[in-house]
């Protein structure tokens, strides 16, 4: 089971969220107060990405660094939409609005040339190695998280076709679909994507 624990500032102080990724049957649980284990053990540089929006305005900004048990993700984000955000590193280094979707270029959208989240088509949602903790938002438009991911490496980052990052317009459900809701399970969009909804920034990972 890989687990990620995460420290998100809120407007209110600071929570620490852990993120549950093994089985895609759990969603983030929140405790108030305390700090994180995420950080402890870094070290050195590694990778950045610069998040834009779709319209090209610098959003925020991604670093990654070797860490004791997994890679260390830390973004920073401004001017987003308040609210809760699925958070992910997808497959392919190209982050270009209203592109189209290398594997079906029949349908286009904003920053659809980043492909698929790390890992997809090998495992549901909730066990990809680019999944990554839920983002908050606050009011002001700005967030902040830092995690230490177990399933996601360097490698994975720098490989031939690279790597993004990606925020998403809507929350993250980790394709936990309860049966009372969904007797047959959820769908395939739901264990591809966790219904996150549409791509509103992105930066390729450089470095």
């Amino acid at each position: 089971m890989r687990r990620a624990v995460a420290t998100a500032l809120l407007s209110a102080g600071v929570i620490t969220l852990v993120a549950g990724c093994g089985g895609g049957d759990q969603a983030p649980a929140a405790t108030a107060g305390g700090t994180s284990a995420a950080g402890a053990g870094a070290t050195g540089s590694g990778p950045t990405a610069t998040l834009v929006d779709p319209d090209g305005k610098e959003v925020g900004t991604v670093r990654f660094s070797e860490a004791e048990g997994g890679v260390e993700v830390s973004v920073q984000v401004t001017s987003l939409p308040p609210g809760f955000h699925g958070f992910h590193v997808h497959s392919i280094g190209v982050c270009e609005p209203d592109s189209p979707s290398p594997a079906d270029p029949s349908m286009k959208g904003d920053f659809l040339s980043a492909g698929g989240h790390i890992g997809a088509g090998d495992s549901d949602h909730g066990e990809h190695p680019g999944d990554l903790p839920i983002l908050f938002v606050t009011e002001a438009g700005t967030g902040s998280l830092t995690a230490v991911i177990d399933g996601l490496t360097m490698a994975d980052l720098t490989d031939d076709d690279g790597s993004a990052v990606m925020v998403h317009a809507d929350p993250d459900n980790y394709a936990n679909i309860p049966e009372r809701y969904a007797p047959g399970g959820p769908d395939e969009m739901t264990r591809n994507t966790g219904d996150a909804g549409g791509r509103i920034a992105c930066g390729p990972v450089e470095g």
